[in-house]
Formats: C-alpha cells, sequence, structure tokens
C-alpha cells in the first residue's frame, strides 16, 4: 500500500502540541503506522552511564508521531496538503497534490 510521506520528505504536523510545525521524517513504521520527524516530538531519555556515554543523564530524543498527523509539504501553499497517486497513459505512477500540482514520481513506467 502507498503510503503518503516517505523517508527524507518534508511534512508538517496538523494537530497536537506541534500543530504548524514542518520538519523532515527521518524513519517510517509502516507495521506501527508511525513515522519519526527530525527535532519534533521531543521527550527526555534517561540513561545509565556507560563506554559511550560516561556521564549518563538525560538525552533529548525524537518520539514516533502516528502517520495520520502528518501532510506532506508541497503543492501550490507553503503549507501541508492532502495527497493522491495518479497513473498516466505511460504507467508512471505520480504522487499528485489535491489542487493538482505534481509533489514526487512514486513508481517509474516499466519498460516491455
Amino acid at each position: 500500500m502507498a503510503r503518503h510521506v516517505k523517508k527524507g520528505e518534508m511534512v508538517e504536523i496538523i494537530t497536537g502540541d506541534h500543530k504548524g510545525s514542518t520538519g523532515r521524517v527521518m524513519r517510517v513504521m509502516p507495521d506501527k503506522q508511525r513515522v519519526l520527524v527530525e527535532g519534533l516530538n521531543l521527550a527526555y531519555k534517561h540513561v545509565k552511564p556507560s563506554q559511550r556515554n560516561p556521564q549518563g543523564g538525560r538525552i533529548r530524543v525524537e518520539r514516533p508521531i502516528h502517520i495520520s498527523n502528518v501532510q506532506p509539504v508541497g503543492g501550490k501553499g507553503s503549507g501541508g496538503t492532502r495527497v493522491r497517486f495518479q497513473t498516466d497513459k505511460k504507467g508512471v505512477k505520480k504522487k499528485v497534490a489535491v489542487d493538482g500540482s505534481e509533489i514526487a514520481v512514486v513508481q517509474k513506467a516499466k519498460k516491455g
């Protein structure tokens, strides 16, 4: 099933504490229907002292956000937009914003 966001894309948070913020998708977890957005939804994680972190303490880490709470940034406006998937006559599958502007090519046409 095609997802409306992929790793590396810019997305806008549409609900919650970070509503209106934009960030880059670091990771998509399709089995859990969640995404990690760089610099958003930060939480403290308490870590024990180790060789990597000899002092221990609290570190800030990104926590996952449900995939339904993000929208890809693109289209004619600068904010988030809903997307559709369209296939043209050549067999190229594209992600298109609801306003009609193309966002990305999802799958190229098969040769043969």
